[in-house]
């Protein structure tokens, strides 16, 4: 094989391919010129299957350390075991940071450094006696791993650092006001400042935009999710400080996203916006459902607006993935409305249907509800796609 030959994604081939062809159509390259360029690469997923080992590798070795610091290690005293956690720590961010590693083992390394550095942080506390069930230590952690992400441009630590920021937000916030819809709230208004912070990268920083947009599509269908189950829990919004400051932030960040951007980002973050009153309003409608053997009136009419709005929330999750080309936000799209659905089937419809029955209704419906998004998602992205070129 030619020494010049480089592997690529066949995605990737497949567009330099397309583009070779134009520019021969369009006279810029002669056919000769184009298949020389052609003959330069191959198709290979090897760079991705690199990727996936590296990655799964750097995830084991980071919950590993993570298990060992759990443990207590009670054979050794807390000064060792915290220069040890310490120790390994900074080998794994000199690693990432100074030697000359392929990209998929760099970005494997900074993951596990991210996560050892949640290891130095429960052990530090542990020395001091701090309570290991505490919030403010995932904080802590979500902080230093976004921190490093920004000062690394690394996107595995930018994954750990939103996982643990927002499990640190979720948990404080219920905590603190031992609500679940103040915990729906929390989850939805975590949802719109992710959305916001996609935006702001849209411009600089796409990568990092990728993983914001995935984010806030996740924890916007998750509120979501949780907001449209019938008798979720109580229906009281219990304010607490952690929950104000965090409002008036994704206000701020929002303002800010919508001022700075246009066009398609701007339109997500006006929805993701939208979104929070709508699933507060819907964990606000109690159809009061206490006797299984029927179903009123008002609980039907609230698991078809739920539907609704659910529908609508994931089918323009799915749209943004086809325009933008991120196949993972159209998966998450589909697999959360064909997941909601079967919830709210169970949790509404079952009481008045026998098991056989429920699961033939239920299956043309997620039948017919898969044709008919599919092919609004198709034409709407291809409207979409052709008024934003």
């Amino acid at each position: 094989m030619d020494t010049d030959v480089r592997p690529v994604a066949p995605r990737r081939l497949d567009w330099l391919s397309n583009e070779a062809d134009r520019w021969v159509s369009e006279g810029i390259l002669t056919e000769d010129a184009a298949e020389t360029i052609k003959r330069r690469y191959v198709a290979s997923h090897a760079g991705s299957l690199t990727r996936v080992v590296s990655y799964l590798g750097g995830g084991f070795l980071g919950v590993g350390l993570l298990w060992l610091v759990a443990t207590n290690l009670d054979e050794l005293s807390p000064l060792v075991r915290f220069v040890g956690i310490v120790l390994i720590w900074l080998a794994f961010t000199a690693a990432a940071e100074a030697l000359p590693l392929p990209r998929p083992l760099r970005g494997a390394f900074r993951g596990i450094a991210a996560m050892g550095f949640g290891g130095v942080v429960f052990q530090a506390a542990q020395s001091l006696q701090v309570p290991a069930y505490e919030p403010s230590l995932v904080g802590v952690w979500g902080l230093g791993a976004l921190l490093y992400a920004y000062a690394s441009a690394g996107l595995a630590p930018l994954v750990v650092g939103i996982v643990t920021t927002m499990i640190w937000f979720d948990w404080q916030v219920v905590a603190s006001s031992e609500s679940t819809f103040a915990g729906v709230f929390a989850v939805l208004v975590g949802g719109a400042v992710a959305t916001a912070m996609a935006a702001l990268h849209d411009r600089g920083q796409e990568t990092f935009a990728q993983v914001w947009r995935l984010a806030g599509g996740v924890l916007v269908l998750g509120g979501l999710f949780v907001a449209a189950i019938p008798q979720i829990g109580d229906h009281d919004l219990a304010w607490s400080p952690t929950l104000v400051v965090a409002l008036g932030i994704a206000g701020l960040l929002v303002t800010v996203a919508v001022l700075r951007t246009d066009g398609l980002s701007r339109w997500e973050v006006l929805a993701s916006a939208l979104i929070v009153p709508t699933g507060l309003a819907l964990v606000a409608w109690d159809p009061q459902v206490d006797d299984l053997g029927s179903v009123s009136g008002e609980a039907w009419l609230s698991a078809f607006v739920s539907i609704g709005v659910y529908v609508v929330v994931a089918g323009a999750v799915a749209v943004d993935g086809s325009v933008r080309d991120r196949t993972l936000l159209v998966v998450l799209a589909t697999g959360a409305l064909v997941a909601f659905t079967t919830m709210q089937s169970f949790a509404v419809f079952a009481p008045i249907m026998s098991g056989a029955t429920l699961f033939l209704v239920l299956g043309v419906l997620l039948l017919l509800t898969g044709f008919v998004f599919d092919r609004a998602r198709r034409g709407v992205a291809a409207n979409l796609s052709e008024a934003l070129s």
